[in-house]
């Protein structure tokens, strides 16, 4: 049993990644500029400054990377400009975990002051106890960092939270930090191996709440 819940973000709380990914893809090809699916999806997951290492190269370079940017950024409008919506099952998660007292924090790779901005977008910020953003950690997922610091804003044991991710990146970090792990796959499947469930959708994390968290329980070690 578990007595905290900590959140990844984009692709996971957020339908996000598809609305970025079409953004780049289309900006590229504007410029005449080869970007794939395929190419785009080895980015899920990563840091910001690694994301914009491997978009660079993919793109020929750091001059057409910052032109194809500037196109995304007109296309998504200035940070926190666009609602992305709630992933099916999510607003049910956390208001029942709301309920059952069940504290929850966000550890993502996007920056602390974009997560704030888009989950109060969305109506959700006031059900998280703690935020820890991919600019607050030397090291992005990963490594543990943001999770470890998501835990300590919680005051809460890594070891008695239960991780949601999406991504191969994510979920090796949080395990990193000694949570286990719920996969929730979005662009890609994963291949992470010691995952505590896996799910289709948070819609499905319904009925194991009883099971995962309990207002009485003591966290297993």
């Amino acid at each position: 049993m578990f007595t905290a819940a900590i959140f990844d973000m984009d692709g996971l709380l957020l339908d996000s990644e598809r609305v970025i990914m079409q953004a780049w893809m289309e900006s590229a090809q504007e410029l005449a500029l080869s970007l794939s699916r395929a190419d785009f999806l080895q980015v899920v997951g990563h840091g910001i400054v690694e994301s914009h290492a491997r978009l660079s190269t993919l793109l020929g370079g750091e001059d057409s990377f910052q032109l194809v940017r500037d196109r995304v950024r007109a296309k998504l409008g200035a940070p926190g400009g666009v609602v992305f919506p709630l992933k099916p099952g999510a607003l049910a998660l956390l208001q029942q975990l709301r309920a059952r007292a069940v504290p929850c924090a966000v550890a993502s790779s996007t920056s602390v002051a974009e997560v704030r901005r888009r989950l109060a977008q969305v109506g959700v910020l006031e059900l998280f106890q703690a935020v820890a953003g991919g600019d607050e950690v030397a090291r992005s997922k990963p490594d543990p960092a943001v999770y470890l610091l998501a835990a300590e804003r919680l005051g809460v044991a890594p070891e008695c939270c239960l991780a949601f991710e999406d991504s191969n990146h994510g979920a090796r970090a949080a395990h990193a930090a000694g949570l286990a792990v719920v996969m929730v796959p979005d662009l890609k499947s994963h291949d992470f191996g010691p995952v505590y469930m896996n799910l289709v959708s948070l819609e499905d994390a319904m009925t194991h709440i009883d099971q995962w968290f309990s207002e009485h329980a003591l966290c297993l070690r």
